[in-house]
């Protein structure tokens, strides 16, 4: 694994600097590959990728949107990952809505999640871990990542791609979220955090190394990047 730490000024430099690395990862995956798997997480990444990718150059029609966990919501309903990038950037990118691969929300966690496994093995071969080109990921303020929280069973995963979750600490309870082996099999995992609320977790993660779920993120063939304005990177 290759880990780069980018400090930038401020949260426009994060956003620029997530926006060049996406482009960078995409063209080569369409290049090579003719198509580019990307998976999204929620939180402040929708603002981040709503205000960076429309700054790209890239051939929209060959991205494929998954999403690194998705809460079993509505798609109407404000919590659903989907719903957010559904709003913030279909109508602002030349995508549409079959680009995404989405969860079906009118199934349980454990039916989703077996769903969203063969939704996904249209673009992956059945018999080998899924790679993603890009897999963008969150870190919450107890330094979980995707929904796989602190000291939960989930961390041991190490056959399924995708599991439920029905216990989760942060509502809404009931999630799907991909595993370990998937997210560290990835060509490139990148986490962007501004703000100085960030600073304690990312110095937690990034210097004392401490064995949170995000600290577990360590692609095992592929690149760890770190994009942190001055406030997040503050305690570094």
């Amino acid at each position: 694994m290759s880990a780069e730490i980018l400090i930038e000024p401020d949260a426009t430099g994060v956003v620029q600097r997530l926006a060049l690395i996406v482009e960078k990862c995409a063209n080569e995956a369409i290049d090579n590959e003719d198509i580019f798997k990307i998976g999204l997480s929620g939180g402040s990444l929708v603002k981040f990728l709503s205000e960076g990718l429309p700054t790209i150059n890239t051939d929209w029609s060959k991205w494929r949107f998954f999403f690194c966990d998705e809460r079993i919501v509505s798609f109407e309903n404000g919590e659903s990952t989907y719903g957010l990038y559904r709003e913030s950037l279909i109508g602002n990118l030349p995508i549409t809505e079959d680009q995404f691969i989405k969860i079906n929300p009118d199934l349980s966690a454990e039916e989703a999640a077996k769903d969203y496994i063969k939704k996904m093995s249209v673009y992956f071969p059945p018999d080998s871990v899924p790679r993603f080109d890009v897999l963008l990921l969150g870190m919450g303020p107890d330094g979980h990542t995707c929904s796989l929280f602190p000291n939960h069973r989930l961390l041991d995963e190490t056959s399924l791609w995708v599991c439920p979750i029905n216990d989760s600490p942060k509502p809404p309870s009931s999630r799907i979220t991909l595993t370990f082996p998937v997210i560290n099999n990835a060509r490139a995992c990148i986490f962007a955090a501004t703000g100085a609320s960030k600073k304690e977790m990312v110095k937690r993660i990034l210097k004392d190394k401490e064995n949170l779920p995000a600290a577990r993120v360590q692609p095992t063939n592929g690149t760890l990047y770190w994009i942190l304005d001055k406030d997040a990177a503050g305690g570094l």
